[in-house]
């Protein structure tokens, strides 16, 4: 059985290092793949132990498989979830969150407005405070 990019197989978790999960998969002859932490589970994974322990039964998806004989696994691409309605999502993509609609969308030119008083506010006051404790204008240290 060779092992094609995008097929789903049932594995077997044989180690867990800090970067992810070693998977072994295959019928009849044995391969082992690498679950990164990052194709755990959907959400942010700090610790991979709180998501698998060594023997348990996986269903991963084979994301890539390199010259070198290295195989991609993933988890969470595994997993079927319903298609969101509108443009269907490309493989290998996150789907991008949907923002809330924005009150006012500002220009740029009232962002850059904004930003050069915000700049001269700050200036000023640091100018203020900086000659305060020199002793003001034109003192001489001596």
């Amino acid at each position: 059985m060779s092992i094609e990019v995008g097929s789903k197989l049932q594995g077997k978790v044989t180690g867990i290092t800090n970067f992810g999960a070693f998977v072994e998969i295959g019928d009849s002859e044995k391969k082992t793949g690498l679950v990164h932490i990052s194709e755990v589970a959907d959400s942010y994974v700090k610790d991979i132990n709180e998501h698998l322990k060594v023997g348990d039964e996986v269903t991963v998806k084979v994301i890539n498989v390199e010259k070198d004989g290295k195989i991609g696994l993933s988890i969470k691409k595994a997993i079927d979830r319903p298609q969101r309605e509108g443009r269907p999502q490309r493989e290998g993509r996150p789907q991008r969150q949907q923002r809330p609609p924005r009150e006012r969308a500002e220009t740029f030119e009232s962002k850059m407005n904004r930003f050069l008083k915000d700049s001269e506010d700050r200036l000023a006051s640091l100018k203020k405070h900086t000659e305060g404790r020199r002793g003001g204008r034109g003192a001489k240290r001596g």
